[in-house]
C-alpha cells in the first residue's frame, strides 16, 4: 500500500478545523483522513507541533483538535513526527454477552500508522472507526521495563456541549467512582467541582447539534486508568493517579484505547458495545468451558444486618431458594466465624442441596501481594474453592494505578483457573474486561443503593435516571437495586423498575428477603421480583427518554419483553408505543405508583435504614390487560416515580 505521509513540513501556525475552507494555504495544512460511514476522523500536527487529531459526524464537529502523544522514559513521543499509513483493515466481531444483548456484532476499520520521531525511533499508532465510534491507543514496543510520565492525549469537545459526570464531595468520588450524575456546560468543567478539576470516566456529552459523545477507556490491562483533567478551552486531559511520578510497564507497551462512543440516539448509546469490542477475546484454554459461569440473581444480608453471623447466612440460603435465587452474597464478616473455613464449607455444601451458590467477600489489601505470582491470593482462592464456593467478592481497592490494574487482572484470571466468578467494589468503572475475562460477572464502579443507609445519602431520583446512559454504557454494574423499605424520595413502584433499567449478570438485590417473603403490599410484584432476568436478549431505549429524567427501556428475554420506567421530577402521564414487542398478543402486567393510596409509612421497616424526611413512599398497583405491538399503554408516573410492565407472550 502507497504510504501516505504528514511530516513536521505541514505544521501549521494554528488549530484548525476539519470544516476549514479551501485558500491557498490548504497544501500546507493537509490532514490524513480516515472514514467510517458519515465519520471523518482528521490526523494533522498542531501549532505546538504535537500530534493531533479531530473527529466529525454528518460534517459536524464531534472533537475539535484534540492532541496526541505520551512521555516515555523522558521523551516526548509525538512532537515534530512523521506520520505513515501502514495498514488498513475491516475488523468483525460476533460474541457473546451477558448483559443487555445476548450477542455483540460489531465492523469496524482499523488503522495502523508509524510515527517516526525526529531521532529515528518509531511507534505504532492505531485508530479504529466503526459506527459506534472512534477509538485510539499507542504501541511502543520495547525490552525491559518503560517508564510512562503520562500522555497528551486530550479531547476537545464544542462549546456548549452539556457534560453529564460523576460527583462526591470526598476523596473517594477517585478512589470507588461512586458519584452522584450531575451535568454542567463544558465551560464549566474546570470549576464545577469541589474535588479539582479531574474526572473519572466515563463522561457522557450531549453534543449542541444533537447526539452524543461519550469519552472512555477499553482493554485496560498492564497500564494505569485514565482520569480526565478539565483544562480549559473545553478540553479534557489524560491524567493518572500516579501523577508526576509515572508508572513502570515491563516489555512492549500498549496503552487501552481512549474512546469517543458516538450515537445519535440513547437507543444506540445503550446499545453500544464498542467498549467491550475492544478488549482481546477470552483465552481459549481459561475458558474452554463456561458453563461455571451462571448469570443470577442474589441475596444479600448487608441490607437488613450488615455484619452477619453463620444462622443468619444460613436463613438467607433458604430465602435464596423460596425466592428462586441462583446466589446468595456472603459479606464482610464470615471470617470472625469459629473456625471460618469449615463454616463455610458446611454453609455451601447445605447451599448446594438446595441449589444456590455461594460468594464470599474478602479485603483486597489481605490478598495483594504481587509475589511469587501472587501466591497469597492463589492460597486463599484455593481455599475458596475448596469450601466449595463459587465466587468472591474482592472490595476496597481503592483507585486504578498501574499496581491495582495488574491486581485486578491477576485475580481474574487466577479465579479463572479455579472457576471461580468475580465481583469487584471499591473499584473504576468498567471498561470492557468482562468480555476477555467473562467470570467477572458484576463489578461496583458506580453509586449504588447502599448510599441509602450512609450519610451522604439517599440517592436521588435524577441520578438513577441516568446511569443507563452514563456509567452502564460500557459495562454491568453492581448498583444492588430494590430499596422498597429505604427508597428515599422515590416510589416503590421506581425501584420496581430498578431491575429492568440496570443489568448485572450477578444481580445482588438489596432489600430484607424475609420482608419481600412477607409483606403484604409486596405480594402482587413478588413473582415480577422471582422471575426478572439479570441478562437480556435484547434492549431497546424508548424515544421520550432523557438522561437525568426519564429512563424508559424495554429488554428481552426469549419472548417475553420487561418495561422499566424511572421518572425524576413532576408527575406526568406516559403514552407507551408497543411497537417494539413481537407478533401476536401478549399479557401485560403493569406495576404503576398508586398515588390513591394510602402512603407506605417506612417507619421500623429496616433497622438500618436512616430515612430522614422521607420516611413514607408512594405504593405501586397492580393491574392487567392484553396487548400487541399495535397498541399503546396509558402510565400515570408519581413525582420521582416509575413502572414496570412484564409482558408475557401468549
Amino acid at each position: 500500500m502507497r504510504k501516505a505521509i504528514l511530516t513536521s513540513a505541514f505544521a501549521i501556525a494554528i488549530l484548525i478545523s476539519i470544516t476549514s475552507c479551501k485558500n491557498a494555504t490548504e497544501e500546507k495544512n493537509k490532514a490524513l483522513n480516515m472514514h467510517y460511514g458519515n465519520t471523518e476522523v482528521s490526523l494533522l500536527t498542531a501549532a505546538n507541533g504535537q500530534l493531533a487529531f479531530l473527529i466529525n459526524k454528518d460534517r459536524q464537529v464531534v472533537l475539535d483538535t484534540s492532541l496526541l502523544g505520551l512521555k516515555v522514559d523522558g521523551k516526548q513521543l509525538g512532537k515534530n513526527a512523521t506520520l505513515s499509513l501502514l495498514e488498513q483493515k475491516e475488523v468483525a466481531l460476533e460474541y457473546p454477552l451477558n448483559g443487555i444483548k445476548s450477542k455483540a456484532s460489531y465492523t469496524g476499520d482499523l488503522y495502523i500508522y508509524e510515527v517516526s520521531e525526529a531521532d529515528g525511533s518509531d511507534w505504532k499508532l492505531e485508530f479504529q472507526l466503526s459506527d459506534e465510534g472512534v477509538a485510539y491507543r499507542y504501541v511502543v514496543s520495547g525490552e525491559g521495563t518503560q517508564h510512562v510520565q503520562g500522555e497528551e492525549s486530550s479531547f476537545k469537545l464544542p462549546k456548549e456541549t452539556k457534560v453529564w459526570y460523576f460527583e462526591r464531595d470526598s476523596e473517594w468520588k477517585l478512589k470507588s467512582h461512586a458519584g452522584e450524575w450531575l451535568s454542567a456546560d463544558i465551560s464549566e468543567m474546570p470549576t464545577v467541582s469541589k474535588m479539582g478539576p479531574i474526572q473519572g470516566l466515563t463522561l457522557t456529552c450531549e453534543l449542541p447539534q444533537g447526539g452524543y459523545a461519550l469519552l472512555a477507556e477499553a482493554g485496560l490491562f498492564n497500564y494505569s486508568g485514565m482520569r480526565l483533567e478539565a483544562i480549559g478551552n473545553n478540553s479534557f486531559k489524560a491524567n493518572f493517579e500516579e501523577g508526576d511520578a509515572g508508572f513502570d510497564v515491563k516489555g512492549g507497551l500498549t496503552t487501552p484505547w481512549r474512546c469517543v462512543l458516538l450515537a445519535d440516539t440513547l437507543n444506540d448509546l445503550a446499545n453500544n458495545t464498542m467498549v467491550a469490542s475492544l478488549n482481546p477475546a477470552p483465552d481459549a484454554n481459561l475458558f474452554a468451558d463456561t458453563d461455571w459461569i451462571k448469570p443470577g440473581k442474589s441475596v444479600w444480608h448487608w441490607w437488613s444486618g450488615k455484619y452477619v453471623n453463620y444462622k443468619e447466612e444460613h436463613d438467607m440460603v433458604d430465602d435464596a431458594q423460596s425466592l428462586g435465587f441462583a446466589y446468595s452474597m456472603v459479606d464482610e464478616g464470615w471470617e470472625r466465624w469459629p473456625n471460618k473455613w469449615e463454616s463455610v464449607t458446611k454453609l455451601c455444601d447445605y447451599a448446594k442441596e438446595k441449589g444456590v451458590g455461594i460468594f464470599v467477600w474478602k479485603h483486597s489489601k489481605e490478598i495483594n501481594f504481587p509475589e511469587n505470582d501472587y501466591a497469597v491470593m492463589g492460597h486463599f482462592l484455593d481455599s475458596v474453592k475448596q469450601t466449595g464456593a463459587v465466587g468472591v467478592k474482592v472490595d476496597f481497592m481503592n483507585g486504578q494505578s498501574k499496581s491495582i490494574i495488574s491486581f485486578d487482572e491477576a485475580l481474574l484470571k487466577k479465579a479463572a483457573e479455579r472457576q471461580l466468578m468475580v465481583n469487584f467494589h471499591g473499584c473504576q468503572q468498567s471498561s470492557g474486561e468482562y468480555r476477555t475475562y467473562p467470570n467477572e460477572v458484576t463489578r461496583e464502579g458506580i453509586r449504588g443503593l447502599e448510599v441509602n443507609h450512609m450519610k451522604e445519602g439517599p440517592l436521588p431520583a435524577s441520578h438513577n435516571a441516568a446511569l443507563p446512559f452514563t456509567r452502564y454504557v460500557t459495562g454491568h454494574g453492581d448498583y444492588t437495586p430494590l430499596g422498597l423499605t429505604e427508597p428515599g424520595e422515590t416510589t416503590w413502584a421506581h425501584q420496581l423498575a430498578t431491575l429492568v433499567t440496570f443489568y448485572s449478570p450477578f444481580n445482588c438485590i438489596a432489600e430484607n428477603t424475609q420482608f419481600l417473603l412477607k409483606t403484604k403490599s409486596v405480594q402482587p410484584a413478588l413473582d415480577f421480583i422471582k422471575t426478572v432476568p439479570s441478562v437480556w436478549d435484547e434492549t431497546f431505549v424508548l424515544p421520550q427518554s432523557k438522561i437525568g429524567e426519564l429512563a424508559a427501556i424495554a429488554r428481552r428475554k426469549n419472548k417475553d419483553w420487561y418495561l422499566g420506567i424511572l421518572r425524576s421530577g413532576a408527575a406526568q402521564e406516559m403514552q407507551i408505543d408497543c411497537s417494539f414487542l413481537g407478533d401476536g398478543e401478549y399479557l401485560a402486567e403493569i406495576f404503576t405508583d398508586d398515588t390513591e393510596a394510602e402512603r407506605i409509612n417506612l417507619e421500623g421497616l429496616n433497622k438500618e435504614a436512616n430515612l430522614r424526611q422521607w420516611n413514607t413512599a408512594v405504593p405501586f398497583k397492580k393491574s392487567t390487560e392484553t396487548v400487541s405491538k399495535e397498541k399503546s399503554i396509558t402510565l400515570h408516573l408519581a413525582e420521582h416515580g416509575g413502572a414496570t410492565i412484564k409482558f408475557t407472550k401468549k
